[in-house]
C-alpha cells in the first residue's frame, strides 16, 4: 500500500517560532517587598516578524486560510497589519489591509504602513464611519465584491481560532505561576490564555483602552472557541491612562525606571500599562504574599506606536 502524499508544511516548520517562549524571573523591589515573585513571559522573542501574541493569534487563522489571500483590519500604526503583511511575505500568500481613515490615502505612508506595503500588502483606506461598521454584512459584502476570494480575519486577529491558538500560552505557564497577566486590546489573548491555564491558576487582563466592552468580548470569544466560559479570568480596567496609545508623564517615568532597573526595553502602548498596573496592584495588596506572577511581554518598542485615536 502506498502512503498518501504529505500535506503542506505546518507554519511552525516554515517560520520556526521560538516556543515555548522564555520565562524569566526578575528581582523587582516593587514586588519583593510584598513577598511576591515577578516573572516575565518573553513572548516578544517568539518571532522577529510575528512577535508574541501576533504569532499565537495568527497561526491557526493562516493555516485555515490555506494560502488564500487574507484580508484584515487596523489603524495606521497597527502591529497586527504589519504582522499579517510579514506573514504573507514569508509564506507567499496575498494580504489586504483595510485601514481606518480615508484621509490617509492621499498622504505619504507612515513607516508602519510603508512596511506593510513593502511586504506586499494591498492597502485599502476607508472612512471612520465605514470602519466602525466593518463587521456589518453591507461593509463585508462590499469588500468581498472588491477583493474576491479572501479570508477575513478581524481587527487585532481576535476570533475563535486566535483564542484557540493562545491556549498554548496558558499551557506554557501551567504549573509555573499563580497569576498570568496580559495587556488587552481586543481580548483574544486573554480568552485563550485563561483557557490554557491549569485549575487553581488565574488570568488577569489589563485593558489599554476604556469603554467597558472587553468583558463581553472575552466571554463571546470563549463561547465561540470553547463552547462557553473557560478558565478563571478577570479584568483590571483602571490603567488605560486616557485611552489607546495615550500616556502620561507618570507612566513614562515608570517605564523608564523599569528599563533602567532590568535592562529590558519596555513597549509603551501595551507592556508599560501592564507592568504599571501590576506594580500598583501589588502595592494595594491585591495579591497574596508568595504569589508567583507572570507578566506576558507581547511586544517590543522597536515597532512604531499605534495611532492614538482610541481604537481598540
Amino acid at each position: 500500500m502506498t502512503s498518501p502524499p504529505p500535506g503542506p508544511p505546518r507554519l511552525d516548520a516554515l517560520l520556526r517560532p521560538r516556543l515555548p517562549s522564555p520565562l524569566q524571573e526578575v528581582q523587582d523591589e516593587g514586588f519583593a517587598r510584598h513577598g511576591m515573585r515577578l516573572f516575565l513571559k518573553r513572548d516578544d522573542l517568539v518571532h522577529p516578524d510575528l512577535p508574541g501574541n501576533k504569532w499565537r493569534k495568527l497561526a491557526l487563522n493562516l493555516e485555515a486560510a490555506a494560502g488564500r489571500t487574507v484580508l484584515t483590519f487596523g489603524g495606521a500604526y497597527s502591529n497586527h497589519l504589519r504582522a499579517t503583511a510579514a506573514a504573507g511575505r514569508l509564506l507567499g500568500f496575498g494580504t489586504v489591509g483595510v485601514v481606518r481613515g480615508d484621509e490617509l490615502a492621499h498622504r505619504p505612508l507612515n513607516p508602519s504602513l510603508a512596511r506593510c506595503a513593502a511586504d506586499g500588502m494591498r492597502l485599502h483606506f476607508v472612512d471612520r464611519t465605514t470602519y466602525r461598521a466593518k463587521a456589518s454584512p453591507e461593509v463585508l459584502g462590499g469588500l468581498l465584491s472588491r477583493f474576491g476570494d479572501v479570508v477575513v480575519v478581524p481587527e487585532g486577529g481576535s476570533n475563535a481560532l486566535a483564542a484557540q491558538g493562545c491556549t498554548a500560552l496558558g499551557g506554557e505557564l501551567a504549573g509555573e505561576v499563580d497569576v498570568a497577566a496580559v495587556a488587552c486590546g481586543t481580548g483574544g489573548t486573554l480568552a485563550g490564555l485563561a483557557a490554557g491555564l491549569d485549575p487553581g491558576q488565574r488570568a488577569l487582563g489589563v485593558p489599554v483602552v476604556g469603554g467597558g466592552f472587553l468583558a463581553g468580548e472575552v466571554a463571546r470569544l470563549q463561547r465561540e472557541a470553547f463552547g462557553g466560559p473557560a478558565g478563571d479570568w478577570s479584568l483590571e480596567e483602571r490603567f488605560t491612562f486616557g485611552g489607546y496609545a495615550r500616556t502620561t508623564p507618570e507612566l513614562a517615568a515608570f517605564a523608564d525606571g523599569f528599563e533602567d532597573r532590568h535592562g529590558l526595553p519596555v513597549e509603551r502602548v501595551y507592556v508599560a500599562k501592564l507592568l504599571y498596573a501590576l506594580t500598583a496592584l501589588a502595592g494595594e495588596g491585591a495579591f497574596a504574599p508568595g504569589t508567583r506572577l507572570a507578566a506576558v511581554i507581547t511586544g517590543t518598542p522597536d515597532a512604531p506606536l499605534q495611532e492614538p485615536s482610541g481604537s481598540r
